[in-house]
């Protein structure tokens, strides 16, 4: 059995907390791996897409002692060559606790640099004040919610195409579900989360899309592969005109990670869920 990349990350292990910036403390693991897998290369992505990560616990000192909050927004390009294994980014985040900067813009420059420099491609950093989150609010996903339709299910190891039906009509349509869960391949920790599914083209049977979502449920993968997996998926069978596909994940350790892959770009926005 080959080593998953992030064996050699601080998923998994005790790790000593620092409270002064470290940015030594990233670690960035291949796409390429799971590209490889699914049977794609950089050079033929069938997809347009980031990551959006929020961060709810950052902090650091001005330079008169005075501790700042703050709560991070974090763009990645789905075609970054790297993503950025999410303890390490919590204990690089930890790192800024006891470090002096002067403004929001410093430590805006300092994230926006060494995630680019891991990531290997831009990532774009915005800051914002509890009152801004406030004002945002919650967002409830838009469409159709599968959820209750009555449907029995005995698969949760691993997901599997075969398990996802068509017609030949072709539709537009929105559909989302609370129920997506998976495991991180290296701790085993579970990750919940909404998938929301925007297309164009031959309609889904949208009781075999929610046995194809809960199927993840014992299946170990990162968020942004397990969102890749189900996009590559339904644009084999729909033949679609257009299909995106994202997820809103439940935060861990203070981050959550938003997938969002696309045939076509498109704005992303970023709107809380209610498990956000």
């Amino acid at each position: 059995m080959h080593q998953h990349p992030a064996q050699d990350s601080p998923l998994g292990k005790s790790s000593v907390y620092l409270s002064q910036y470290d940015a030594s403390l990233l670690f960035g693991i291949a796409r390429a791996t799971k590209w490889n897998e699914l049977g794609f290369s950089a050079n033929n992505l069938p997809y347009v897409g980031v990551d959006i990560w929020n961060c709810y616990e950052l902090s650091w000192l001005l330079p008169s002692g005075k501790p700042v909050v703050a709560i991070g927004q974090f763009i990645v390009p789905a075609n970054s060559p790297n993503i950025i294994e999410s303890k390490s980014f919590k204990l690089y985040l930890n790192s800024f606790n006891q470090s002096e900067f002067a403004s929001f813009a410093d430590v805006r420059a300092r994230l926006t640099a060494d995630l680019s420099k891991v990531a290997g491609a831009p990532v774009l950093v915005e800051l914002k004040t509890l009152e801004d989150v406030v004002t945002e609010g919650l967002h409830a996903p838009q469409g159709m919610c599968i959820d209750e339709l009555d449907v029995s299910i005995s698969r949760y190891d691993h997901p599997s195409a075969q398990l996802l039906s068509c017609s030949a009509e072709r539709v537009e349509e929105q559909l989302y579900s609370h129920l997506l869960k998976s495991n991180c391949p290296v701790t085993g920790q579970p990750d919940w989360g909404t998938v929301q599914v925007h297309y164009r083209g031959k309609a889904v049977d949208h009781a075999s899309l929610l046995v194809y979502l809960v199927s993840f449920r014992q299946h170990q993968d990162f968020h942004e592969q397990c969102v890749e997996r189900i996009f590559l998926d339904l644009q084999r069978l729909l033949e679609p005109d257009f299909l995106s596909v994202s997820a809103r994940y439940v935060r861990r350790g203070g981050l959550d990670i938003n997938p969002y892959r696309s045939t076509a770009q498109a704005t992303t926005t970023n709107l809380r869920s209610a498990r956000q």
